[in-house]
């Protein structure tokens, strides 16, 4: 854990991308195999599931230094975040020294914890701590416990990492290290062996991302170079038929297959060894629908047959990576879109839709249409060089989103909360109300948007003018 702590040390406090490759490069070329496999999960979002509460975890801290509740929660919300606190008031004199065991093992016990009785996950906790040698060891081990570990790593930089210690490419790394693989049975050479060892026929490619258009496409050069698009407001997937099965993923890497039953239609059309790139869209005679029915969906384990029918989906098309289990991300998008057009075509379908591309002429043009975004369910435009490839993650050139402005509302804000993290001693987390005659009824909460100077100023303007104050809310 001692190894993993500190490479968490390096990675939270660096600012320079080349320090913090050199960091998780020299732990892929130091750890052992097991804990490599947990830091690629860990790092690309598979964090184990949380086993014991917070509220146990601040009780059995409490109690075991001799502190009241009260003042152990007091010190809780100045420091702004549950792992930093029991962390800093562990006393060092508990510390068992020269005992020390590796990330695979504690984040295993965290799995077993699951099934383990109360006193079972008091003993675990406080036996952990005693041995965890240092403050830093600590708090990692406290945020991967609770669920909450997040690190501000890359794919591409953990990729680049990875491809320092084996022979293989970078995006053959990001393909190999995607999709659904458990971190407790896969070893790591299965998963970037040379050779593959494994075949996953359910594993989607690596999302290619569109950068922001900053001040109007005029500086992108010549417009018939580019392909516009709707840029919709859905779930961005993937689309797999392999070996006569289908599978549904989304971009945050979450197979859906079974949330959206009504693809399963798509696995008797679709040619086999193919992958569609798409959005996961609620639609109506071929045309999308709010967002908002989109939300009636997510986050169900089972749908009803009501369900189906108030919220139909759709896939909508616009790129293809694999056919015939021909890898085309280094075909020009040109060719793919041509392909994709002939799939849509064979399958006839109005679960499969395709995205339409815009015809315009000139930038001036395009911008007009663009203005008709929300007409069209849209978010605004996406922006895409004909010739261009099929990348890994966010690259600058190729792909853009020129998205029309938001909408604004005229709100009060009637509640601030401390952040968490860096941001623990500063007001960031606002609930705002609108008037209702004489009355203010809450309608939403914000905690992101703003530069860490526009967060200071709301800071300082929420000290100053504070009516009442509830434990960390103002």
């Amino acid at each position: 854990m001692r190894l993993f702590s500190e490479l968490v040390n390096v990675l939270g406090t660096s600012t320079k991308t080349n320090d913090k490759l050199k960091a998780l490069a020299e732990y892929f070329g130091t750890a052992n195999d097991k804990d490599k496999v947990w830091v690629i999960a860990l790092f690309s979002g598979r964090r184990p599931r949380r086993t014991i509460s917070g509220t146990l975890i601040s009780k059995w801290c409490a109690e075991l230094i001799g502190l009241p509740l009260w003042l152990f929660e007091e010190s809780y919300h100045t420091v702004g975040d549950l792992s930093e606190t029991v962390a800093l008031l562990f006393p060092e004199e508990l510390s068992i020294p020269d005992i020390s065991h590796s990330l695979s093992y504690y984040v295993e016990r965290f799995q077993q914890m699951e099934k383990a009785t109360e006193e079972e996950k008091k003993e675990f906790m406080i036996s952990s701590w005693r041995e965890l040698g240092t403050l830093t060891e600590r708090f990692v081990f406290n945020k991967l416990l609770s669920g909450a570990f997040r690190i501000g790593v890359s794919q591409k930089l953990m990729v680049n990492a990875l491809a320092k210690s084996v022979r293989l490419e970078p995006n053959v790394i990001a393909h190999r290290i995607s999709g659904n693989w458990d971190p407790s049975t896969i070893t790591f050479d299965e998963l970037l062996s040379e050779t593959g060892i494994s075949t996953d026929f359910s594993k989607p490619y690596p999302f290619y991302l569109a950068y922001a258009v900053e001040d109007g496409p005029e500086t992108l050069g010549t417009p018939a170079d580019w392909q516009a698009e709707w840029k919709w407001d859905g779930i961005r997937g993937q689309l797999i038929k392999r070996n006569n099965e289908l599978f549904v993923w989304s971009r945050g890497e979450e197979l859906l297959t079974d949330k959206f039953p009504e693809y399963q239609v798509l696995k008797d059309l679709l040619p086999d060894g193919i992958v569609i790139d798409g959005e996961i869209i609620p639609s109506e005679d071929g045309k999308p629908l709010p967002f908002a029915v989109l939300q009636t969906r997510i986050g169900r384990k089972n749908i009803t047959k009501k369900q189906l029918l108030e919220a139909p989906m759709s896939f909508f098309s616009y790129d293809l990576l694999e056919y015939n289990y021909d890898d085309l991300r280094e075909k020009p998008l040109s060719d793919r879109r041509a392909l994709l057009e002939q799939v849509y075509a064979q399958v006839s379908n109005p679960v499969l839709l395709i995205s339409p591309v815009i015809d315009y002429n000139n930038w001036e043009q395009l911008a007009t249409l663009r203005m008709d975004s929300r007409n069209m369910g849209a978010e605004g435009l996406m922006l895409k060089r004909k010739a261009s490839t099929y990348q890994v993650g966010r690259k600058r050139g190729d792909w853009w989103k020129w998205k029309i402005d938001p909408l604004v509302i005229d709100a009060v804000m009637i509640y601030a909360q401390k952040g968490s993290g860096r941001r623990s001693n500063l007001y960031t987390d606002y609930t705002f109300a609108v008037r209702d005659g004489e009355k203010l009824v809450t309608f939403t909460k914000a905690y992101s948007g703003l530069t860490d100077k526009e967060f200071n100023e709301v800071d300082n303007f929420v000290k100053r003018n504070s009516i009442e104050k509830f434990g960390p809310v103002r």
